[in-house]
Order: structure tokens, then C-alpha cells, then sequence
């Protein structure tokens, strides 16, 4: 396995690497958006919004819009190159 660059496990989740590919692409996202395109759950998705702004992948912004919360997601310079790292990686596993 010494030619497999290892995969960081936290971006190796179906859902959190759904987040990051979507965040990646736009300024930033709202929470619903970002539901509705991974077809998540919010409970699921709340978590791992946590876990990936946790390890400071992405940034998380809470404020209300009228009465109703609105949540606010953006990927931050450390996101964008664990990203681009893990995507580096994993061409590694393609090679012959």
C-alpha cells in the first residue's frame, strides 16, 4: 500500500464529501440548500456541518432572516485544501 496516499477519514464520508463538493462551488450555501441537494436529513446534516466545521473545514454562520433562523455555510482556505488534498489522494488509488 506504500504507492496509496492515505485518505483523510473525515472527508471519506459519503454525505460530509457531498458538503465540501457542493461548498467548493459556491460563496457559500444555506442550510435548506444544502439539504436539499444532498438529500440529507437535517439531524444528520446539522452533525456533520458540526464535524466539518469543527476540524475548521467550514465556516458556519447562525443570524435570523425576519423570524425564522437561517443557517449559513462556507468552505474556508483550510477546506479547500483538505479537499484538494484528499482529491489528490484518492487519483492515487486509479493509477495502474
Amino acid at each position: 500500500m506504500a504507492d496509496f496516499k492515505e485518505l483523510d477519514p473525515l472527508l471519506h464520508s459519503q454525505l460530509r464529501l457531498a458538503i465540501m463538493s457542493l461548498l467548493m462551488s459556491v460563496e457559500s450555501a444555506e442550510f435548506v440548500y444544502i439539504k436539499e441537494k444532498t438529500g440529507a436529513t437535517a439531524g444528520n446534516l446539522s452533525v456533520q456541518l458540526d464535524k466539518l466545521a469543527t476540524a475548521g473545514y467550514i465556516g458556519v454562520t447562525k443570524e435570523f432572516k425576519g423570524k425564522k433562523p437561517l443557517t449559513t455555510c462556507s468552505i474556508t482556505k483550510r477546506g479547500i485544501e483538505a479537499f484538494e488534498k484528499y482529491v489528490e489522494s484518492l487519483k492515487t488509488y486509479f493509477k495502474n
